[in-house]
């Protein structure tokens, strides 16, 4: 039977309005999408022009090689880049340490010896310190961790670079344990079966077959969590403390460049003065430290990964 007139005219109609949501989809899609592209792109012009007005205050090469921050002198400024660097560097080793030995542990556990079961409830469980608010983790080192530390090393001062560092560290384990175990859950099982069946143990199927394989993911995720640690702010802001030293020394207070923006953030500078351009720098800094970790994270993964 063939269509009525009425019947063909609302075909085409409904083919011409299929055609025009199939023409505005995509632009709606891609104003959507440019949001986020257009957002970096004007923080990071924000941080580049207000870090160039800075630097017509502040010689760049007194920035980049001091070693003494004294914006808040009463003689005589000084803003040498150096002592809030190694104080983030600080708090940044002391987090790998602890977060890289439990992160991929507990990745081997999920992916080679836990069952399904097992691991429905305990990756979750995991996952769940990746939720906790940072200002609880800083609360948690300043008035729990720190005590502890303090009753085996006395010398240790109520604020310090180890507490929060432990503690940064506890914070980016699930970044590690969640991005290593699916790197490892993605080797292919017949390689696992493979190595078994060929008279390999669990712990040598997991650690010569199956950590190779995925050791573009699992270097990756500790990158990526170099970078978390580097940019953590409330922890440090609240269990590290507010002086900017260039030393070695883990045991007393320290500043991170997280730590000095929210101290001038906070209205410790005015507008417009050189204190307040200072957090730009010092943003832009973090900005750059942040972006080449990421880059590298990019980097490792394509350069080490393994096609199976």
């Amino acid at each position: 039977m063939r269509p009525s007139v009425q019947e063909m005219i609302a075909q085409s109609r409904g083919k011409r309005n299929k055609k025009v949501i199939e023409k505005i989809i995509p632009i709606i899609l891609f104003l959507i999408a440019s949001v986020s592209v257009l957002t970096s792109i004007g923080i990071v012009l924000t941080l580049i022009f207000e870090t160039i007005t800075f630097f017509t205050r502040v010689p760049f090469f007194d920035f980049i090689t001091g070693t003494t921050w004294l914006p808040f002198s009463n003689n005589e400024a000084q803003f040498g880049i150096w002592p809030l660097i190694i104080g983030t560097l600080k708090i940044t080793v002391i987090a790998i340490i602890v977060a890289v030995p439990i992160g991929i542990s507990a990745a081997i556990y999920l992916s080679e010896y836990a069952s399904e079961n097992v691991r429905r409830v305990v990756k979750p469980v995991l996952e769940v310190l990746a939720g906790v608010p940072t200002i609880v983790y800083g609360f948690f080192a300043l008035t729990f961790v720190t005590p502890v530390l303090q009753a085996v090393f006395p010398e240790i001062k109520i604020f310090n670079a180890i507490s929060p560092g432990i503690v940064v560290g506890i914070m980016i384990i699930p970044m590690i344990a969640s991005l290593s175990e699916d790197a490892m859950s993605s080797v292919p099982k017949s390689i696992r079966e493979g190595a078994l069946a060929m008279g390999s143990t669990k712990f040598e199927v997991a650690w010569k077959i199956t950590m190779p394989a995925a050791l573009s993911g699992i270097v990756a995720s500790v990158v990526l969590a170099v970078s978390r640690a580097i940019g953590e702010t409330m922890i440090v802001s609240l269990a590290a403390g507010s002086t900017p030293r260039f030393d070695g020394d883990f045991t007393g207070s320290i500043q991170t460049m997280t730590a000095y923006i929210v101290q001038v953030s906070k209205g410790d500078a005015g507008y417009g003065t050189t204190i307040y351009y200072s957090i730009y720098a010092v943003g832009f800094t973090l900005f750059l430290f942040t972006m080449a970790m990421n880059i590298l994270a990019g980097y490792v993964s394509k350069r080490f990964r393994e096609e199976y």
